[in-house]
């Protein structure tokens, strides 16, 4: 696994990140029917239980606006990716279908209320930085196009910014040519991040066959 690090100038704003970070060979496979029927029981799950107000009260997700705002950047505008995924849910009882891997991670984001990176290692280079967006920053989004990450906490590597908890970026996109797979579970200052951690190899384990695997917490 890469080293994956936190910066100064983000611990300074936010001073208890944690991270989990996962790493793994896969089996990419366009569709597992039987992951999309546990993800379609969590969606109907949801629906029954929360409702649109509920959302930005989820532990995971309202550490995650609390630091967007401290970052300097409105959680509301750039919705972090799990609040905008349970928002789908809610309002329209449905989420995407993209492969099984990133299906799973979607399926961890949902239950837990995590945003989570998920990368395709081989578009990586070098060293990770957690740390803050700088002014006119590039970064072309997955599904987004070009993204203001000024203020977003984003992932680096030798080549630039490729990750936020907005939104993954094209560059590192996972696809069915992926081999080796980097799930990064954020938690900005909430409880479950263990909890998320092992569900997630649970699920990388079942659907996506994934062996040398490793963890680091940091």
């Amino acid at each position: 696994m890469q080293n994956i690090t936190i910066s100064q100038t983000l611990s300074r704003k936010v001073d208890n990140i944690k991270l989990s970070c996962i790493e793994c060979d896969v089996k990419m496979v366009p569709v597992d029917h039987d992951l999309w029927k546990e993800i379609m029981q969590k969606v109907a799950e949801i629906t029954r239980k929360i409702g649109i107000e509920d959302i930005k009260d989820i532990p995971a997700i309202a550490a995650s606006r609390v630091a967007y705002k401290a970052c300097g950047k409105d959680p509301a505008r750039y919705r972090l990716s799990a609040d905008a995924l349970l928002r789908r849910v809610v309002n329209r009882n449905e989420i995407y279908q993209i492969n099984n891997v990133v299906d799973l991670l979607n399926l961890v984001s949902i239950s837990t209320g995590f945003s989570i990176g998920g990368y395709d290692t081989g578009k990586i280079s070098g060293d990770i930085e957690f740390g803050i967006g700088r002014v006119n920053e590039p970064y072309s989004g997955i599904g987004r196009g070009e993204l203001n990450i000024e203020g977003l906490p984003v992932f680096r590597d030798n080549i630039g910014a490729f990750g936020t908890p907005t939104s993954d970026s094209d560059r590192t996109s996972v696809n069915l040519e992926t081999k080796r797979f980097l799930m990064i579970i954020i938690d900005f200052g909430s409880d479950g991040l263990t909890l998320a951690s092992e569900m997630a190899v649970r699920l990388l384990l079942q659907y996506a066959n994934a062996s040398n695997i490793e963890i680091k917490n940091i």
